[in-house]
């Protein structure tokens, strides 16, 4: 069964860090586009970041840049998200993604969307 599940979320307080990973099962993250998505509540799901087969692209929202950063465990198999100095308006419902085969972008329109995708986990920022 293919499967990916996220975990590393919880409360923290602004300017906290959290790690959030993706591990995948029944299938190898190295040949996939990783990407997370953030649902906040009463707002659309946007994407966060994301990372392209063979690292050659990673990607962040305006909102994230120079906080967050993503990368691989290939060992693991499981991408992570790391989040420095949270913020209240990162609070929300991350998912992780996949889609196979994507080399040169990850973000924006992407023929068909991400393949396969978790649960979710939540993330809340607050004092």
């Amino acid at each position: 069964q293919l499967q990916l599940v996220e975990s590393g979320g919880g409360l923290v307080q602004p300017g906290g860090s959290l790690r959030l990973s993706c591990a995948a099962s029944g299938f190898t993250l190295d040949y996939y586009a990783v990407g997370w998505f953030r649902q906040a509540p009463g707002k659309e799901r946007e994407q966060v970041s994301c990372i392209t087969v063979g690292n050659r692209v990673t990607d962040y929202v305006d909102s994230v840049k120079g906080r967050f950063t993503i990368f691989r465990d290939n060992a693991k198999n499981t991408v992570h998200l790391q989040m420095d100095n949270l913020k209240p308006g990162d609070t929300g419902v991350y998912y992780c993604a996949a889609k196979a085969q994507l080399y040169y972008y990850c973000s924006g329109y992407i023929p068909g969307g991400y393949d396969y995708w978790g649960q979710g986990t939540q993330v809340t920022v607050s004092s």
